[in-house]
């Protein structure tokens, strides 16, 4: 039986990105009879910033932890457990001021942990083996030859992570010029985006049926 650690990180809750990774979700579950599905939201949820306690405890042993450390780990171990449990990793992410939010930023902090979850001596670490999902929504373009080309600091800065994280097998599924609808100034681009969203519908019922 598979396990699918869905991860929303969107502060609004009619967001394209939650929008996406929930049909992602629903077509998962249908292509893979008797799998779970493991939620998280970092809106409503957010971890903790990573703070000196939280990074001492991972290097200090459990019985000479302070109360502070034990209470910092605890919710880090919280959210190394789900990832370690997953078979298959989904993530939703807006593009916010180039980037991604600041509780994706606090979830990856806070699951990196050298010799468990990322290896750099060669042997396995979380990810060895695991599907993983981007989807991202944008409110403009940023592919080659757009007027934003070269400030996606989104999908690079991902991939890297997902990357040290032992994930291979990564695909980005992006929802752009999202603004197009709602600000006058992009309404010349509607049929582009249009066209986003069908290239990211068809995305994501490829990438879930496989």
């Amino acid at each position: 039986m598979s396990t699918l650690l869905h991860i929303d990180s969107s502060v609004s809750p009619t967001s394209e990105s939650r929008a996406f990774a929930g049909r992602f979700a629903t077509a998962w579950s249908e292509n893979h009879p008797g799998g779970t599905v493991t939620y998280r939201d970092l809106a409503a949820n957010p971890p903790s910033h990573l703070g000196w306690d939280g990074v001492s405890a991972s290097v200090t042993p459990a019985d000479a932890r302070s109360p502070e450390q034990a209470a910092a780990w605890a919710e880090r171990e919280e959210l190394i457990a789900e990832l370690e449990a997953a078979d298959a990793l989904l993530l939703s992410v807006p593009m916010y001021n180039w980037s991604i939010t600041s509780t994706l930023k606090a979830w990856i902090d806070a699951v990196i942990v050298v010799d468990r979850t990322v290896s750099l001596s060669g042997g396995p670490s979380v990810l060895d083996g695991k599907p993983v999902t981007v989807i991202t929504a944008r409110g403009g373009a940023y592919g080659p030859g757009t007027p934003q080309e070269g400030n996606d600091h989104q999908e690079p800065y991902l991939r890297h992570v997902l990357t040290a994280l032992g994930a291979t097998d990564i695909n980005f599924i992006h929802v752009e010029l999202t603004l197009a609808a709602v600000n006058p100034a992009l309404a010349d681009l509607i049929p582009l985006a249009e066209q986003s969203r069908d290239a990211a519908e068809k995305a994501v019922a490829a990438r879930a049926a496989a």
